[in-house]
């Protein structure tokens, strides 16, 4: 079984209002797991919490109370060496634009003594689309360019955890879809961050939704669904006798609506517990398909919100 190569215990982060006396707290005793080689994603609208979260992962940000573990260093009492496994990238605000995309790369490569960088960099301009480029300021690249070289640049220190920070915010779907099948194909730990549930429903093994500093539930995609669905919805498509089904249905009193599509309908029941009694009436007809309905990740993630208001 893989080890916890992140873990948060009670993390807390507030801030005291200038000239007030009130604190904002953007993190509230938060306690999360990773897994190594876990692609871990932290959901949630904007000023969740997620970048806080973060900037004290990285120890870019000193904790109000609580601490983490990065791969067996606590993040208060050798910051260097938990430092010294991850790497970050904040969208693309950690490029110097003033130079070349070369230029940042081998300033990056000279820092943090990256071993034979000349070389990786040619190994891997040709993959991220970027050989044309890199010898171009950083000023004159598209919004994608500059994303690809904060990607490039991320992978290039070769650190056990990457901490990513929205890294597909505002890109166009061809670099979008790029930046998700490399992420895929790599064996690093990934915690990344998102607004975006479509990225993070591809992505991600596990899922935390987080708002306004809390967390409000943890887990796989499946887990979350489990815990969020309590209304069953399925789709039911019937060859024939449709109205003679549809009058059956409503004289349930375990479903909750039937709304009508163009081949059949949406069933809505109360509780899971009621799958065989629908099945029943169901298996008298000549059905086309009977599928459950998911709810998306938004759905969840709304539903969950409303719960803990």
């Amino acid at each position: 079984m893989s080890k916890n190569i992140i873990e948060t215990f009670d993390l807390t982060k507030h801030y005291k209002l200038k000239g007030q006396n009130k604190k904002i707290i953007t993190l509230n005793k938060v306690n999360i797991s990773v897994k190594e080689g876990e692609i871990f994603g932290l959901l949630g609208p904007n000023g969740a919490g997620k970048t806080t979260m973060i900037r004290i992962l990285t120890t870019l940000l000193q904790p109000t109370s609580g601490y983490a573990v990065i791969d067996g260093y606590n993040i208060l009492k050798s910051p260097e060496k938990a430092k010294s496994k991850v790497a970050l990238m904040l969208e693309s605000d950690m490029l110097y634009y003033r130079i070349t995309g070369y230029d940042n790369l081998k300033f990056v490569s000279k820092i943090y003594k990256i071993p034979n960088y000349k070389e990786k960099i040619k190994i891997m301009e040709k993959e991220f689309g970027l050989k044309k480029w890199l010898h171009q300021y950083v000023s004159n690249y598209s919004g994608g360019m500059k994303m690809k070289l904060a990607l490039f640049r991320t992978l290039l220190l070769n650190r056990k955890i990457l901490f990513l920070d929205e890294p597909t915010l505002g890109l166009d779907v061809k670099t979008t879809s790029f930046i998700v099948n490399k992420l895929k194909n790599i064996k690093n730990t990934i915690f990344l961050t998102s607004h975006n549930m479509n990225i993070v429903e591809k992505l991600c093994d596990r899922i935390a939704f987080i708002n306004k500093g809390n967390i409000l539930k943890i887990g796989t995609k499946d887990d979350l669904r489990r815990y969020g669905q309590q209304e069953i919805k399925i789709i039911v498509d019937v060859f024939e006798n449709k109205k003679t089904l549809k009058k059956e249905l409503e004289q349930q009193n375990f479903i909750k609506e039937i709304i009508d599509t163009k081949s059949g309908f949406v069933v809505s029941l109360k509780k899971r517990e009621w799958y065989q009694s629908l099945f029943l009436i169901l298996s008298k007809y000549s059905l086309q398909r009977v599928k459950e309905l998911d709810l998306t990740l938004e759905e969840l993630f709304l539903k969950f919100i409303y719960n803990n208001h």
